[in-house]
């Protein structure tokens, strides 16, 4: 008997429909597979069902890794690792299908390190992963909508995204306290080109910093109250961070990253 770790932030997905569910979203015959924290091997069943051609896990728990050499002889490529130290371009030589269910604690965390960490070409063909539903919120959220933030904007600046379903929590053992969703990240074929990706990070946090209040703060902190930037982008600095689209905040950095270099 297993027990989960509220330290590793661990809820097994039981639900044999939400399970099926996630498999069905996309196409796994003789693709790369790469699950993030496949715990007991639930979703991992209906992964090696479907035919890849290799299956690659990534599990931190030493001996929910163990559990799953015994489980699948030969099967798997198991990775006992913090996927946050693990560089994902180097494990296989194509694009893989990721499937996550992933910590709640890192969840954002390892989205942003994903996409801070993105080549030109992508590593991977599509992500399909569960996130509690509150997060999955902000990263779907549009502009002008309460959600609407950093996360909104780091994350839809290179990937298209779309919510599969929420997911209530007698799916999950044990039983977290809030709803979760699943998304489908696949990658844009055109996105605006930053030399940094920190630096939108830079201007996402100190734009929102102050999600309530005017852009005329965060504006002139960057700029110095240069004007021409302001004329360039028809930038109104009485509008509210929430108020600015994603392609004006990568425009910003943009133009930042010119003022730097």
């Amino acid at each position: 008997m297993i027990k989960a770790k509220k330290s590793l932030g661990q809820n097994f997905l039981i639900d044999d429909l939400v399970l099926k569910t996630i498999v069905d979203s996309v196409e796994i015959k003789n693709k790369t597979i790469l699950e993030i924290g496949p715990g007991t091997g639930n979703l991992t069943d209906y992964i090696l069902n479907k035919n890849p051609k290799k299956t690659f896990v990534i599990e931190k728990d030493y001996e929910l890794a163990e559990k799953l050499k015994i489980k699948y002889p030969n099967l798997l490529n198991i990775i006992n690792k913090d996927v946050l130290h693990v560089d994902e371009n180097l494990l296989f030589n194509e694009k893989a299908v990721v499937f996550g269910n992933l910590p709640y604690n890192i969840s954002t965390e390892i989205l942003s390190k994903w996409i801070v960490n993105l080549k030109d070409d992508f590593w991977f063909e599509v992500l399909v992963l569960m996130f509690q539903k509150e997060v999955a919120d902000r990263i779907v959220a549009n502009t002008n909508n309460s959600k609407y933030g950093r996360l909104s904007v780091l994350a839809n600046w290179k990937l298209n995204i779309i919510k599969i379903r929420d997911i209530k929590p007698s799916s999950f053992k044990p039983k977290p306290k809030i709803d979760s969703s699943l998304l489908l990240f696949t990658p844009k074929k055109n996105f605006y080109k930053i030399k940094d990706p920190k630096n939108l990070e830079k201007i996402t946090r100190i734009f929102f910093n102050n999600r309530r209040k005017m852009i005329k703060k965060p504006y002139n902190q960057i700029f110095n109250g240069d004007l021409r930037v302001l004329d360039k982008l028809k930038l109104d600095l009485n509008l509210r961070p929430q108020n600015l689209s994603p392609e004006i905040y990568l425009k910003l950095t943009q133009e930042y990253e010119n003022l730097i270099s």
